[in-house]
Order: structure tokens, then sequence, then C-alpha cells
């Protein structure tokens, strides 16, 4: 136990001693529902948090991008602190030797925790959350008898493939928009809730699916 102790606060190993304890009291935490662990992209919604993206995209610079912040960080801590006890063993004492003791630790925890990323990774990936603007410039079509100035529905299929039934409204005199006909989406009215469209041939739609 001497022998362990007298180790784990040499260098280089004492330099992540104190980060360990951090990251082990953290996890804790987060075993009893005290703390969380945030989405890489700071929520999934498309109003993310600039300074986290900000951050993933340094961290993706590394091959550690697309995992929490606070994963990367554990596993860089817990990997330097085993990598440099195990360094402090066997690797003959003296400050030069430590350093590149040091120098060995930072390059391995970088590699495994790369690596580990690589394998969380489709476990944090989250879905953008699909806004109004999405559909504009998309073929929707026309689900009611009739739109005009005020009323129509219509059905609109977003870049996910998922469909939904949305409020249209064609401002066009001589427009004739019936049931099944196909219309552009070029306009949303925030105020009214509600999209403007107009006529349009939808073997043109540049979303349509191959066949």
């Amino acid at each position: 136990m001497g022998d362990f102790i007298s180790y784990a606060l040499a260098f280089p190993t004492v330099l992540f001693g104190f980060p360990l304890v951090v990251v082990v009291a953290y996890w804790l935490l987060v075993l009893v529902g005290l703390a969380g662990v945030d989405a890489p992209d700071g929520g999934g919604g498309i109003d993310s948090d600039p300074s986290a993206a900000g951050s993933q995209g340094g961290l993706a610079g590394l091959g550690l991008g697309g995992v929490p912040l606070v994963v990367v960080l554990s596993l860089l801590t817990v990997v330097a602190w085993f990598v440099s006890l195990a360094g402090s063993v066997y690797a003959p004492s003296g400050l030069p030797w430590s350093a590149l003791v040091l120098l060995g630790v930072l390059l391995v925890a970088w590699l495994v925790t790369r690596g580990c990323c690589r394998l969380l990774r489709p476990f944090f990936r989250t879905e953008r959350l699909v806004s109004h603007q999405d559909f504009v410039g998309r073929v929707c079509t026309v689900r009611t008898g009739r739109v005009d100035a005020s009323f129509g529905q219509a059905e609109v299929v977003a870049a996910d493939a998922s469909t939904a039934l949305v409020q249209v409204r064609c401002t066009e005199p001589d427009a004739e928009l019936r049931a099944g006909s196909t219309a552009l989406i070029f306009d949303y009215d925030a105020d009214g809730s509600f999209f403007h469209v107009t006529p349009y041939d939808g073997a043109l739609d540049p979303y349509q699916p191959p066949r």
C-alpha cells in the first residue's frame, strides 16, 4: 500500500490525481441523479449554445468530437492517470525519464480517448429539430378541396422523410389549387402561422426521390 501511494504521488501521476478525484465525484453525482450529461451540441435543438458548438469544433479537430465534453475529459483523465501510474512503476526514476513518461501518457490518453469517442459517438447523436423554414422551398400536396387567401391545408415532406400537414394560403386570383394539386412553398407567415404557396409542377420538385 505504501508503494502504491508513493507511485501515486510521484511525478507525473500526481498531476492527474486531483482531476481523477473530481471525475470520480462527478460521476457519483450522476449516479445519484444530482448531475447530468448534456448532449454534445448543447441539447440537440436548432438553438444550441454557440459556445458549446465551438468547443466541440475544437475537439473534432483532435478526433474527440461528437461526444459530451465531460465524457471526453473523464476518459482523458482516467486513462492518463492509469498510464502515468504504470509508467512510474516501470520507467527508470529521474526527471528526464519522468518527462518522457508524461509525453507518452498524453499521447496514449489521446489515442485511447479518440478510439473510445469513435465507439461512443453513435450513442450521443441527436436529431435536429425541424423548423418552419425547413419547409420553405419544398413542394407540397394540397389535401383540402381548395386553397385560397383564407383557407387551405397541404402535406409536405421534410428532409428526414417525415410528413407534416401544414396550413397554406395562396393569394393568386387565377390559381386553381384543389385536392391532389402540387404547390411550391415560398414563404412562411409567422403572424398567421401559415405558408404561402404557388401552383407548381410536382415533377420539377428537386427533393423528389429518384424512381
